[in-house]
Order: C-alpha cells, then sequence, then structure tokens
C-alpha cells in the first residue's frame, strides 16, 4: 500500500498525534491560514466561541506535510476525522503540497467550509483579540493555541505579522 501525505497549517504543525514516517517543511498554493473559525469544541464553546484557523481560498500557505505509511493510514484518517471533523467546519480535500525538499506531493488538507456556521470569514485583528482571550474549550484554552501556533511559525521563520501582533497582546 502507498504512503499518504497530511498537510498541517495550524496545531497539526506543533501536535500532529499520529505516526508519520517525515515530516517536511511544505508550501501549499490556493489557500492561506486564517483565523476564521469559530472553535465550539476544542477552543471554545457554543455559548461561548473560540478562533481556530482554517484554510481559506487564495493566497498560499506555508506548514508542515507529514507522510504516513498506506499500512497506518486507515486509523491515521480516522483520527484526523474525529479530530478536525467534530463539527465538520472543514471539507476533505486532496492538492498538491511542494515539499522544501523540492519534491511535489498530494496531500489531504482541511479547508474551510464558507456555508457552515463556524465560518468567521475575515474579522479584524481587534476582535479576534477579543474572542480569543476568553475562550476555553474540551482541548485548552485559545489563547494558547494561538500563542503556540505563532511560536511555531516563528520557529520556522514563517512571518504573519497579524499572528505576531494577536501572540504578543495575549501574553500580556
Amino acid at each position: 500500500m502507498s504512503d499518504f501525505w497530511v498537510f498541517g497549517y495550524g496545531s497539526l504543525m506543533w501536535n500532529p498525534g499520529f505516526d508519520h514516517q517525515r515530516a517536511e517543511p511544505a508550501l501549499l498554493r490556493g489557500a492561506h491560514r486564517s483565523l476564521c473559525v469559530y472553535s465550539w469544541v476544542h477552543r471554545g464553546t457554543q455559548q461561548r466561541p473560540g478562533l481556530v484557523f482554517g484554510l481559506d481560498n487564495g493566497g498560499a500557505c506555508r506548514g508542515i506535510a507529514y507522510q504516513v505509511s498506506g499500512d497506518i493510514w486507515p486509523q491515521v484518517l480516522e483520527y484526523l476525522r474525529a479530530r478536525e471533523q467534530t463539527t465538520m467546519v472543514y471539507k476533505e480535500h486532496h492538492h498538491h503540497v511542494e515539499l522544501d525538499s523540492g519534491e511535489k506531493v498530494e496531500a489531504l488538507v482541511y479547508m474551510v467550509d464558507h456555508g457552515h456556521a463556524q465560518y468567521a470569514g475575515s474579522l479584524p485583528l481587534e476582535e479576534q483579540l477579543e474572542i480569543v482571550r476568553g475562550a476555553v474549550g474540551k482541548s485548552g484554552a485559545n489563547p494558547d493555541y494561538v500563542i503556540n501556533t505563532a511560536a511555531h511559525l516563528q520557529e520556522m521563520g514563517i512571518p504573519d505579522t497579524g499572528l505576531a501582533w494577536l501572540a504578543e497582546r495575549l501574553k500580556a
């Protein structure tokens, strides 16, 4: 059975939660990382939503591609669906990503569903800050998620001025 690839752009970068053979920085064209999903489970509740990242249309996104052995792919896919599809706010797609080594692979990506009630769209940074500040879900505090993702992007040398702005204010 051949190998499969998964593209991580948010918490999957710093907490994939599944076995993989290789992890390599990668570029996805045609979508960008955006704090555009109201979190009703992992980083907030329906009564007090948080915000998490989604892949939204347009632009490009740097993240990490994980190579998963075909032998364990069914279990990894089951895990990913349980983690990412709790409320079906994402749509599973397969897109070509370019690994930093130059290799092009087809990877599973989770794109935000614009028609879903949890799609927040593009919110002003000040509004994002207020939503994230007090939200907590079953996976923890929303500020921790944003700060961890910002730190990981910084470690990888991926600039995101809006996310850096949010992280600095959340740390204060």
